[in-house]
This record gives C-alpha cells, structure tokens and sequence, in this order.
C-alpha cells in the first residue's frame, strides 16, 4: 500500500478531509526547506506538495513566480529538491511527498533517470502542470516502473469525456483546479466549484482534491465540503517569504496552516 492509500484511507475511516500546502523549494531559503515541511505537519498537513522552481512558471501568478526565481538563484536545482526529501524522510516517513512543477526539469534528466532518483529519495508522486493526460505515455510507463505517482490536473472546462479519462487513470489524488486562471488570483467560486467536485468525486478512483484561490480557515473549510482535501499554495509562499531565517520561516508555516487544519477539522 502506497503513502497515499495509507494516509487517505486513514482519513477517510476518520471522517477527515486532506490538508495539502504547496512550498517552492529553496524558497525562502535552501536552508529552511526542511524545516519548513516538518513544522507543516506538525500544523496538520497531510502530504506535501514540493515545488518545483521553473524559469517560466506558466500556471503560477506573481507570488509563486517570484519565489521560483528567487529560489533559482539560490541554485534549488532537482539535485537540491530531491535532497531535500532525502532528509525530510530521515524524520518521516509517513507523509506523502509530490513534486509539483513543470516537464522540462523531467525531461532534462530523461523520465526513467528521474523517477527512480525521485523515488529513491522518498518522493511519491509528480505533478506536471504542463504535460496533458493524452501525451503522458512515454512518462507514464518509466514513472509505473519506479513506482511514482503521476497526478493528473482537472478545471472548470475539463470536458466530460476528458473528465472519465482522468478519473480513470489518475493516481495518487486527482487535483481539480477549482478556477479558470494562474494561482493566487482571488475568484473562487465555492458553490460551482463544489458541484464539479461532487460529479469528479463520483467518478475517481482516487481522492479529489481542490486547489486554487483557497487562502485561508474560511475558504479551506468551504472547498473541503466536496472535496476530499484541499491545497493551500500562494497565501502560504506570501507568508513564508517575509521569513528571517529557517527558525522563523518555520514558525511562520505552522502558525499559518493551524488554523486551517482546524476550521477543516471543525
């Protein structure tokens, strides 16, 4: 049983919804990765989405495009975000860990190089913002043979057919991006939101989770009414990046996502 089925089977027997916060890694120091992923789930998160840095973050809007660039300065390379894992599992290994970003750093390392250095690190899946469901199967097959998790994206324009498509090949969680647009933007949309989480929860094989425009106790607790869990990314990289040092950034991640663990859970 992976980290996924474990982690949402418990949840589910619990009657709990996933809390899911997004970190650009190296950002807002290559130092306070680490310790920025254990105090989130010391706050209640149930898996970690990783960023990523990418030089053109198409799907992102200007708060985690910014700390993708500053993280790329600092050189959080892969060789930097696997290593990071490598060490957040020498203290956990329980939460599942998916590498949000984009396809180029995966075909730069060739996909069956990456997903067994990814899974040798302790990594349990990879979002690709810009790989397409129907031009996956060339990374499909090298991430099964690894054993990583490929975690599809579906919107609000994602076509019924399209939809049974993803429901039918998804893995891990299947993560619906609960607007039209770039992260951050603030246009949710709860009630339209939560109908098409209802109709992708109905077909899945795997949880569905809600991300986008969720920024805080109030949104999160509304999105996690019809979805099986919720992703918090852009409020979070805001907070983090006024961090001082690790000490302070950590301290900034589990006062942040507290109460939303709560509101969730209440």
């Amino acid at each position: 049983m992976s980290r996924f089925e474990r982690k949402f089977s418990r949840l589910a027997a619990e009657g709990r919804k996933a809390l899911i916060p997004f970190v650009t890694a190296g950002d807002p120091s290559l130092e306070a990765t680490v310790p920025v992923m254990h105090a989130l789930v010391e706050a209640g998160a149930d898996c970690i989405e990783l960023g990523v840095a990418f030089s053109d973050p198409m799907a992102d809007g200007p708060v985690i495009q910014r700390s993708s660039e500053r993280a790329l300065a600092r050189g959080a390379g892969t060789d930097y975000v696997f290593d990071c894992v490598r060490r957040f599992r020498e203290r956990d290994g329980d939460t599942p860990v998916v590498l949000m970003g984009y396809l180029n750093p995966v075909e730069i390392r060739g996909a069956a190089r990456f997903a067994s250095e990814a899974v040798a690190a302790g990594v349990d899946g990879v979002l690709l913002v810009d790989l397409p469901p129907e031009e996956a199967e060339d990374f499909q097959q090298p991430f099964d043979a690894a054993g990583l998790a490929l975690v599809m994206l579906a919107s609000p324009t994602t076509t019924a057919e399209r939809a049974a498509m993803l429901c039918a090949h998804a893995q891990g969680y299947l993560y619906y991006v609960s607007y039209a647009g770039v992260t951050g933007a603030d246009r949710l949309d709860t009630g339209a939101a939560g109908r098409r989480l209802q109709e992708l929860r109905a077909g899945a094989k795997v949880p569905v989770v809600a991300g986008f425009g969720i920024k805080d106790a109030a949104s999160a607790k509304a999105m996690a009414v019809d979805a099986d869990g919720v992703v918090v990314g852009s409020a979070l990289v805001s907070v983090l990046a006024e961090a001082g040092d690790a000490d302070d950034a950590a301290k900034r991640a589990r006062a942040f996502l507290a109460p939303l663990r709560q509101a969730i859970d209440g």
